[in-house]
């Protein structure tokens, strides 16, 4: 009885185990919150690459178990208490990541899916590198230099929403405006949800939104469930099924994503810890969580699985309700194992129409360019600072949108900084923050 009692815990408290019927609903929670952000990089990648079906479910179902892979090691680290190791042990959830889709979008229509797992690899091996080092290559990454890099991500990823808002620069029916009618139902019920209800119904609304638009959708004859009656029931990934591939170009855009990104996700293991721990994470927990990142998605590109990161939208449901057990979590990685193990779920999701998924992703990509904004005006918005943005931007968006300009440059240069402004972005922005005077305060 008093072993029983040792081992039970708070849903507030970090460690022990909660009842059941009090965890089960919070777990569920975070997986309605994230499952659909989950799953759409594998829908928009396959297109791009040209997958048939069985392999669309595959790259899906590969991406959900390398997701609840990530977030087991990030909640229950790998290595000694007290000596180093791998993963945070804080409440955080991990899942695949837009923030790599314009450059995996680049990556698979010139190179092919094997060359986005060959550059996941090295930028893996970056990620952990900078782990190792975060104290001494965090200065390099300040909020006004990663908060122009995020709000570029979002700026990068509008064109993908509103192809598939269309209905799929692949699809016959492109530009017809059924799709655009369906797209924006769905985006009108992801609005209404945010702005005009509390609780689990605004938690939920991308993941309604698209159901109402898929039912919206069957009318017009958008939805062939094909995919779902040839998937088996039950099925593991295969190791290295889509193949590596290493191009040099490829690599450095990846790598450079997965250095900001190791940079970001401090933010957001800050965020946990300040919101609903009331303290910041020690060195050990971030080096454990970024070398544990890093690690992760080396494994992921041999599963098959997209690029993870840290999720935000789970980091504030986090900060909101301070439910801070990592078995809460835990169930949250486990559901989303189980769904990643049945590819008749992920054949599923794949018959979700393109201007479903454009409809109601376009919230998503405007609030990923406003945290980017946020994390800039978190600066003073002197001289200096605004010509950093300013200037980091300009170049990055204006070369992607001419990119004839690099026609006479080798094909590398092209796939390196032609095809997503975050690259040139990104360096531009670091370089700038590095020379550039900082103004003297009055």
């Amino acid at each position: 009885m008093n072993q029983n009692k040792k081992s039970r815990a708070s849903i507030f408290e970090l460690n022990g185990i909660p009842k059941f019927d009090q965890a089960l609903p919070l777990a569920l929670q975070h997986v309605v919150a994230m499952i659909v952000g989950c799953v759409t990089p594998a829908i928009i990648v396959a297109g791009v690459a040209g997958l048939d079906s069985t392999n669309r479910v595959m790259l899906i179902q590969s991406s959900l178990v390398v997701s609840a892979l990530s977030t087991f090691l990030q909640l229950f680290p790998i290595g000694k208490k007290q000596g180093f190791r791998l993963g945070a042990g804080l409440p955080v959830i991990m899942g695949a990541s837009f923030a790599y889709v314009a450059s995996m979008q680049a990556i698979a229509g010139d190179f092919g899916i094997a060359a986005i797992f060959g550059a996941q690899i090295i930028g893996g091996i970056i990620a952990a590198i900078i782990g190792f080092f975060i104290d001494k290559i965090r200065k390099v990454f300040p909020p006004l230099v990663t908060g122009t890099v995020v709000f570029t991500i979002g700026l990068s990823l509008y064109p993908t929403a509103v192809n598939y808002m269309a209905g799929g620069t692949s699809n016959d029916t492109y530009g017809h405006w059924s799709n655009w009618l369906v797209a924006f139902i769905t985006l009108a019920v992801v609005i209404f949800l945010n702005h005009f209800t509390k609780g689990f119904l605004k938690l939920a609304s991308i993941l309604i939104g698209i159901i109402v638009g898929y039912i919206v959708s069957i009318p017009f004859g958008m939805v062939d469930l094909a995919a779902v009656a040839q998937a088996k029931v039950f099925q593991i990934p295969q190791i290295m099924h889509f193949g590596i591939k290493f191009e040099p170009s490829s690599c450095i855009a990846i790598g450079l994503l997965f250095a900001i990104n190791a940079i970001q996700a401090i933010g957001d293991f800050t965020a946990t810890t300040t919101g609903s721990m009331d303290r910041e994470p020690t060195d050990q927990e971030l080096k454990g969580a970024i070398v544990g990142y890093g690690c992760m998605n080396i494994i992921g590109a041999f599963l098959g699985g997209l690029p993870t990161a840290s999720y935000s939208q789970n980091v504030g449901i986090v900060t909101t309700t301070k439910v801070i057990n990592r078995v809460v979590l835990g169930m949250a990685a486990a559901i989303l194992l189980i769904a990643g193990l049945v590819p008749k779920f992920s054949g599923l999701l794949t018959t979700i129409p393109h201007c479903v998924l454009g409809g109601a992703t376009i919230s998503v990509f405007a609030s990923i360019a406003m945290t980017g904004i946020r994390l800039i005006t978190s600066q003073q918005m002197n001289f200096r600072n605004t010509t950093v943005v300013g200037l980091s931007v300009a170049l990055g968006v204006g070369v992607t949108q001419a990119s004839a300009s690099l026609a006479m440059f080798p094909a590398w240069v092209t796939t390196v900084f032609g095809k997503t402004p975050v690259v040139i972005a990104t360096c531009v922005a670091v370089l700038l923050n590095l020379i550039l005077p900082k103004e003297q305060k009055a």
